[in-house]
């Protein structure tokens, strides 16, 4: 499955968001409601990311030629930058597994076991999300 992400081989991230949206719907069989679900919070996904790709991308750039001192506590920031994309990835995608049925929460989880990967358990969406 080319839509499941492993970071440090610990969790197991659906990524949606990301190019692997359409396969994720099919896989999963996602009913209508649960496909707009997904673009919404994919677009909410490359929102809040941009912000933090902008910064590091900045960060690069005044960066580019600094002694290594320098460079190393930039790698620092650039990694806090880099942790904050994959929470608000780990977040959405705990929202997505919140609208999963059982089947479908069922497959994710047997993905993630084949690649050795720990699932994420899902975030009970809000009342005015269900």
């Amino acid at each position: 499955m080319s839509c499941f992400t492993a970071f440090s081989q610990t969790e197991c991230f659906l990524g949606i968001g990301g190019k692997d949206d359409e396969t994720i719907q099919k896989v999963f069989k996602l009913d209508s409601i649960q496909v707009a679900k997904m673009k919404n919070w994919g677009a909410e996904l490359k929102y809040r990311n941009s912000f933090l790709i902008d910064q590091a991308n900045n960060l690069l750039e005044r960066h580019a030629e600094s002694s290594p001192e320098v460079l190393k506590t930039m790698s620092v920031q650039y990694k806090k930058l880099l942790d904050s994309m994959q929470s608000n990835l780990r977040m959405l995608d705990k929202r997505m597994l919140g609208i999963f049925n059982d089947e479908q929460y069922s497959l994710y989880v047997m993905f993630c076991n084949q690649i050795s990967s720990s699932p994420l358990y899902p975030t009970t969406p809000p009342v005015n999300e269900k």
